[in-house]
């Protein structure tokens, strides 16, 4: 039997209050998601897997555009939050996507939607071995991870190259804090398996905070996201006065 997710732990305690917070979390609401949802294409009519939907959101956003859904996440309370956020009728399972999704037949999809998952796989061959075979051909394969250079500077790897396990204390939860842990890796370790799986790439996205952005009037809120990494050093806002000086995050579109 494999493992469990390395986060499993984590998300299964902060699960309740993550659905509480995450459609006005800064760090979520007005940075990662923005950009992740400007790389989806029209919506309305197609089948769309939202692989890793935690407590829904996604999943909703998708239904309200005439999106057919199907949801995984590895924790389940997450898959009761989402039930319980999108009807008891909404098809969402619990799955890791380290492991094959046996259930899903090939090329069964439109569209993949993988939010923030990533991070938490250490070996990313066989993941997106099984998003390619569930994708129908001229299909898209959009997510969102950590953007490498941030990743390599905030926890202070020795070795860029390197696929390492780090991980630090999540503070942007009210009431709870959690040992978030992840797997850091490089541009080219992001991108490489992708294309071995036969993607092709369409469009990369690195987030800044423009002009106009909620995130310039909100520095300081007590909702922001803070982040102490294991290496230690104060806690890292995902929101503050000052736009970002490098990207927190990547969110790419690839095609099948």
């Amino acid at each position: 039997m494999p493992d469990k997710p390395i986060a499993f732990d984590a998300y299964e305690t902060l699960a309740t209050a993550y659905a509480a917070a995450v459609d006005t979390k800064p760090h979520n609401a007005y940075y990662e998601r923005p950009a992740t949802l400007s790389l989806m294409p029209e919506v309305k009519g197609k089948r769309v897997l939202d692989a890793g939907c935690g407590s829904g959101v996604y999943s909703e956003w998708l239904m309200k555009r005439g999106a057919e859904v199907v949801a995984v996440d590895a924790s389940p309370k997450m898959v009761e939050l989402a039930k319980q956020r999108l009807g008891s009728s909404f098809d969402v399972r619990q799955a890791d996507m380290s492991q094959p999704l046996t259930f899903l037949q090939d090329s069964s999809f439109d569209v993949v939607l993988c939010p923030l998952v990533l991070e938490y796989i250490e070996d990313w061959r066989a993941t997106f071995a099984e998003v390619y075979r569930v994708l129908r051909s001229g299909g898209q394969f959009v997510f969102s991870v950590s953007h490498p250079l941030h990743d390599y500077i905030y926890f202070k790897s020795n070795n860029y190259f390197e696929t390492e396990l780090v991980g630090g204390e999540w503070r942007g939860f009210e009431g709870v804090r959690v040992y978030m842990p992840s797997f850091r890796r490089s541009l080219e370790a992001t991108l490489s398996p992708l294309t071995e799986a036969g993607f092709c790439l369409e469009r990369i996205v690195e987030p800044g905070c423009p002009e106009n952005s909620p995130l310039l009037k909100i520095g300081g809120n007590r909702h922001a996201s803070s982040f102490v990494p294991r290496t230690g050093g104060p806690p890292v806002m995902a929101s503050s006065q000052k736009c970002p000086q490098r990207p927190r995050h990547l969110s790419i579109s690839f095609l099948r």
